[in-house]
C-alpha cells in the first residue's frame, strides 16, 4: 500500500490549504497536503502584500488563534504601514509588503517542520465517497488515498481558464494547469456551481523605471509586526514603494483594445471583483475621472521585478504595453509578464454549514476561493476554520463557530454561509457591525483563549494575554481614580494645544480629549513614572478602552442581543412550511439556507423582522 490512512487530506497548498493542514496537524490529526506542484506552496499569486483595510485585523486575527500566517508575514516583510491612522483606532489596519519568494519558502519550511504534514504532488480528480461520508480521494495517477475528512482548498485552478485579449487557455495561474474532474463530480453529487473571475496586473523589470518622477512611499518610522509572539524578527531595513497616476493619453489607448476585452467580448461569464476592478474596469465606471492611481511595489529584497498595482488587465499584451508607457515613470518599461484574467468555477458557500463542512456531505469542507472570496487573507481565515473543525469532529469534539462580535473571521463565514456570494467577496470594515471591539490591537485578547482551550494557541501565547489582560484591568483603574495636579501636567496639555487644568483632575478624563493620548502625557516626568511598569501594549489597550467605553458598551448590549437569538437552535430538519405566518418568500429560503439558530435566520436576505418575530413566537421566547 502506497499511502497510510490519514485523518484529513487537504487538497490544495494555497494559503487556506496551508493554514488547514498546520491547524489540524498541531492540533493532533495526522494530515496529508496535495498540491499539484510544491514548488508553489503559498504562492502569492497577486499582490506581494498581507493585511490591510479589514484583512490586517483577519491576519492578527489568525495569528492569535495559533495559526501561521502573521509568523510567515513577519518573517518576510520588506515594508510595513499602519493604515488608517488618521482615523478612529477601530479603521487601523496593518499592512506588509512582502519578499513573494521568500514568502512561499516560509511556509513551506514551516510545514516540513510539523510531523504531521506530509505531502504529496499530484492532481486530485475525484472525491472518495462512502456511506454518504467522504472516505479519501483519487488522484490523477489513479492513486487512491483514504481519509476521514477532505478540505478542498482549489483557489483558481477549478476548470480555470486564462484570458489576454481574444487569446484564452487553461490555467489554474500563468504557467500552471487547470484542475478538471471535481467540478463535474461535485455537481453529480447534487451541488450547485458557478463561475467567478478575477485578474492581476503586468509584472515590470525595476531597472526599467524611471522612479525619480515618482512619490515615494516609505514604510512606518517604528514597524510593528502581525504576531503577538514577542521573539518575531524586527523590521530594521525597509524598501520603498513608489505612486504614479494613469493619464487621459493612458485611458484613449486602453479603449482601443477594449473590443478585444474578453470582459467586453463575452468570452468570460464570470463575475470580477467588485473592490479590486481591472484598469479597463475602473475607465469605464469612473469616466469622469482623468487619471488613477498606480502603486509600484517591488516584490522582493533581491530581485527586480515590480508589482504594477493598480493595473491589473486582460486587455491584448501590445495594448497593455504601449498604455504602460505612457505613465510616468514607466516610459521604458519591459514587461516581464502582460497581466491577464483568470476564470474559475466556484461553489455558492449557502451550502455550507458554518463550521464550513457541505451540507450534503459529512467531513468534507470547503475553504478559500472555492467559496467565492477573493484575498489571501480571507482564504486564509477559511483553511484555518475549516482544518479547526475537520479535526474537533473527528475526536468528537464541540466545533469552533466564531460569533460576528468576536471576530471579523466570523462576519466573513456568516456573511458566505447565511447570505452566499455571486460575485468575489472581500473583507470590509464596513461589513462588521461590532468593528470598534473587532480591533486589530485586541484580537489577542478576544481569541488566544478560544485557540488555547481547543489546543491550537500555545501556552507563551495564553501567559502573554493574561498578563496584557491583568496589566491592562490594573492600569484602566489607576488612570480613571489617579488625580494629576495642574504643575505635573499644564506644560505637556500646553504643548499639544489643549486646555490647562486649574485643579487636580482625573488621568482618565484627560484622556477623553482627543488631542491627548498617552504618548503625549508620558511627556511629563510625573505620568512616565506612573506608566512606567506597564508595557506599551497594555497602555494602548488602556487608553482605548478609555476613550472609546460609551461605544464599547453600546456594542456590547447589541451583542447580547444578538446572542439571545444565536441561543435559539433550529433543527435541521424543520418544515417551515408548516408556519402559515411566515411570508412565502420566507418558507422558501429558510427551507433553502436551513439556518440552525433563529439569529442565522435574522441575516438571510428576503427573511423579515416579522417572520423573525413568528419563528420566536414559535420556538418560545
Amino acid at each position: 500500500m502506497l499511502f497510510q490512512e490519514y485523518d484529513i487530506i487537504v487538497v490544495g497548498a494555497g494559503h487556506a490549504g496551508c493554514e488547514a493542514a498546520a491547524a489540524a496537524a498541531n492540533m493532533g490529526s495526522k494530515v496529508l497536503l496535495i498540491t499539484m506542484n510544491m514548488e508553489s506552496i503559498a504562492r502569492m499569486s497577486c499582490n506581494p502584500a498581507m493585511g490591510g483595510v479589514a484583512k490586517g485585523q483577519i491576519v492578527r486575527e489568525i495569528d492569535a488563534l495559533g495559526g501561521m500566517s502573521g509568523i510567515i508575514t513577519d518573517k518576510t516583510t520588506i515594508q510595513f504601514r499602519m493604515l488608517n491612522r488618521s482615523k478612529g483606532v477601530a479603521m487601523w489596519s496593518p499592512r506588509a509588503q512582502n519578499d513573494r519568494w521568500r514568502f512561499s519558502e516560509e511556509w513551506r519550511l514551516t510545514l516540513e517542520s510539523i510531523p504531521n504534514v506530509h505531502f504529496f504532488q499530484d492532481t486530485v480528480q475525484e472525491l472518495l465517497i462512502e456511506n454518504n461520508k467522504i472516505s479519501g480521494v483519487l488522484t490523477q495517477l489513479g492513486i487512491k488515498i483514504k481519509a476521514k475528512a477532505v478540505v478542498l482548498t482549489n483557489g483558481t485552478f477549478l476548470s480555470g481558464l486564462i484570458h489576454i485579449g481574444r487569446k484564452n487557455f487553461g490555467g489554474g495561474r500563468m504557467a500552471e494547469k487547470a484542475s478538471h474532474g471535481i467540478t463535474a463530480q461535485l455537481e453529480s453529487l447534487g451541488f450547485t456551481y458557478g463561475r467567478m473571475k478575477t485578474g492581476t496586473p503586468p509584472r515590470v523589470d525595476g531597472r526599467s523605471i524611471n522612479y525619480g518622477v515618482m512619490e515615494e512611499q516609505f514604510g512606518d518610522e517604528n514597524p510593528m509586526q502581525f504576531s503577538y509572539l514577542p521573539h518575531m524578527p524586527k523590521l530594521q531595513n525597509q524598501k520603498s514603494c513608489y505612486i504614479t497616476y494613469t493619464n487621459a493619453t493612458v485611458h484613449d489607448i486602453l479603449r482601443e483594445g477594449f473590443e478585444d476585452s474578453p470582459m467586453d467580448n463575452g468570452s468570460i461569464q464570470g463575475l470580477g471583483p467588485r473592490y479590486c476592478p481591472s484598469i479597463e474596469d475602473k475607465i469605464n465606471r469612473f469616466a469622469e475621472r482623468e487619471r488613477h492611481q498606480i502603486f509600484v511595489e517591488p516584490e522582493g529584497w533581491n530581485t527586480v521585478e515590480v508589482y504594477v498595482n493598480g493595473f491589473s488587465t486582460s486587455l491584448p499584451e501590445q495594448v497593455q504595453v504601449k498604455a504602460l508607457r505612457q505613465i510616468p515613470g514607466f516610459e521604458n518599461a519591459l514587461v516581464f509578464r502582460p497581466g491577464y484574467a483568470i476564470e474559475y468555477d466556484y461553489f455558492p458557500p449557502t451550502q455550507l454549514k458554518h463550521t464550513l463542512e457541505t451540507k450534503l456531505f459529512d467531513n468534507l469542507y470547503f475553504a478559500g476561493q472555492i467559496n467565492g472570496t477573493t484575498g489571501y487573507e480571507e482564504a486564509a481565515s477559511q483553511g484555518l476554520m475549516a482544518g479547526i473543525n475537520a479535526h474537533l469532529k473527528l475526536n468528537e469534539k464541540e466545533p469552533l463557530v466564531l460569533r460576528r462580535d468576536q471576530a471579523y473571521i466570523g462576519v466573513l463565514v456568516d456573511d458566505l454561509v447565511t447570505k452566499g456570494t455571486d460575485e468575489p467577496y472581500r473583507m470590509f470594515t464596513s461589513r462588521a457591525e461590532y468593528r470598534i471591539t473587532l480591533r486589530q490591537d485586541n484580537a489577542d485578547e478576544r481569541l488566544t483563549e478560544i485557540g488555547f482551550g481547543i489546543g491550537l494557541a500555545s501556552k507563551e501565547r495564553m501567559e502573554r494575554v493574561n498578563e496584557k489582560t491583568s496589566q491592562t484591568n490594573e492600569l484602566f483603574q489607576i488612570l480613571n481614580i489617579t488625580g494629576v495636579s495642574p504643575a505635573d501636567i499644564n506644560l505637556t496639555l500646553q504643548a499639544h494645544n489643549s486646555a490647562t487644568i486649574s485643579e487636580k483632575q482625573k488621568i482618565g478624563k484627560l484622556l477623553l480629549r482627543p488631542e491627548i493620548s498617552i504618548e503625549n502625557l508620558k511627556q511629563s516626568p510625573a505620568m512616565e513614572k506612573l506608566l512606567a511598569p506597564y508595557s506599551e501594549d497594555a497602555q494602548a489597550a488602556t487608553e482605548t478602552r478609555i476613550k472609546y467605553a460609551t461605544y464599547l458598551e453600546k456594542e456590547k448590549e447589541n451583542a447580547d442581543k444578538l446572542k439571545r437569538l444565536e441561543n435559539i437552535i433550529i433543527h435541521e430538519d424543520f418544515d417551515y412550511n408548516k408556519l402559515q405566518s411566515l411570508s412565502k418568500e420566507s418558507r422558501e429560503k429558510l427551507s433553502k439556507a436551513k439556518p440552525q439558530t433563529i439569529g442565522q435566520a435574522s441575516r438571510i436576505s428576503g427573511v423579515t423582522p416579522s417572520d423573525i418575530s413568528v419563528l420566536l413566537v414559535y420556538f418560545g421566547r
